[in-house]
């Protein structure tokens, strides 16, 4: 928030600055999506849905699932959100008991730890690092498990380190955590977005009892549309209903008849077309940055975010990452996210950028970083 404002500041004084610290892609929603809203808005489709969801868009997700995954999921197992944060909320508010426990990665989405607090419970923060891949483990699990534990929340691609978990990860981190008697919520909002060859397996390939948290923001670039999902078993249909309908009635209705457009071959092949370029923009942007200084143990195979180890640039009077953002922004004007946004755990030593604006944009931003780190671009 600090990093937010002194830019706001500096762009009402007429500079400019070059923002790397947002996970937003600076592509609009494809045009299918928009005129499939704009239909909505015209044909009056203005009222409350049910509360699970449009019956027809969770029918065309339980489709994405048999399209895309090969699997064959229930339309009545798919509760559709306000946002990605909807269905963590509804998720977690199922699961977690009053002062229970949930796990989750130390680095991680900031807000994840906060949905504890919220419902009454606790955020059990694992440290992480590029040994594990930045990713929690069974032996994670083994070692941080405890009687007050319910839940283990895991992400691939992770924010912020884009990180992902593979089908052998998945197997392992279900058997540790079934064997537990808990559950596992698996982020997958930026499936989709993977690069060098791999498509990720859903964690339901794997456990059909898992419960997956999904959005349309990312890869379906829909934002502000506020629209995500959740796949539960069966048996919790009845409480997110309850749930939901007394948290938010239900998800944004326009929103939702925009969203039957997300799936069609039209937007595919667009959205195929802004992956390509994001796998093209971190190929650029990750050389150009060890260039500069910045370590990379692991290199991320999703989403849109490169978690820099920058301890090499750290001086007696920029000693953290956080002085170090505020360096590149006040001296030349390149937004980026200080580490201590996802955690505790080594968070003086890391610096997110993300590479949701374009080529020209990032290669400015390298520009301007190595005249004030002193190297050449």
């Amino acid at each position: 928030m600090d990093i937010l404002a002194r830019s706001k500041a500096m762009e009402a004084q007429g500079k400019t600055v070059m923002h790397m610290e947002i996970g937003e892609p600076d592509f609009s929603t494809p045009q299918p999506i928009i005129e499939a809203g704009m239909r909505a808005l015209q044909n009056q489709q203005t009222f409350y849905t049910p509360a699970l969801g449009l019956p027809a868009l969770r029918e065309a997700i339980s489709g994405w699932y048999q399209t895309y995954y090969g699997l064959s999921i229930s339309a009545n197992r798919i509760v559709v959100t306000p946002g990605a944060s909807g269905a963590l909320l509804l998720v977690l508010g199922a699961l977690l008991d009053q002062n229970k426990k949930v796990l989750m990665t130390d680095p991680g989405y900031p807000c994840n730890r906060h949905f504890a607090t919220f419902l009454s419970s606790k955020a059990k923060p694992v440290p992480v690092d590029a040994k594990t891949n930045f990713q929690l483990t069974a032996r994670h699990i083994a070692d941080y498990w405890d009687s007050e534990t319910q839940v283990a929340l895991v992400a691939s691609p992770a924010n912020p380190t884009g990180t992902v978990l593979l089908e052998t990860d998945l197997k392992n981190l279900v058997t540790a955590v079934r064997a537990r008697a808990g559950m596992l919520v698996v982020d997958e909002i930026y499936h989709g977005l993977t690069y060098d060859g791999i498509r990720l397996p859903t964690v339901l390939a794997v456990d059909n009892d898992a419960i997956v948290i999904n959005s349309f923001s990312k890869f379906f670039g829909m934002t502000g549309w506020r629209l995500g999902w959740a796949v539960v078993p069966a048996d919790m249909e009845p409480v997110m209903d309850r749930l939901a309908q007394n948290l938010f009635l239900a998800a944004p209705t326009i929103s939702q008849h925009a969203a039957l457009a997300a799936f069609t071959d039209e937007t595919m092949e667009i959205l195929e077309q802004r992956r390509a370029q994001f796998e093209q923009r971190r190929n650029w942007l990750l050389p150009a940055l060890r260039e500069l200084g910045f370590h990379f143990p692991v290199t991320p195979k999703g989403a849109f975010y490169l978690y820099a180890d920058c301890r090499e640039l750290l001086t007696s009077t920029c000693p953290d990452s956080q002085s170090l953002c505020r360096l590149f922004l006040d001296s030349a004007g390149v937004a980026v996210t200080p580490g201590y946004d996802f955690g505790q755990h080594q968070q003086q030593n890391h610096v997110r950028f993300a590479y949701t604006t374009s080529e020209r944009y990032l290669t400015q931003a390298i520009e301007r970083l190595s005249k004030v780190l002193g190297k050449p671009a």
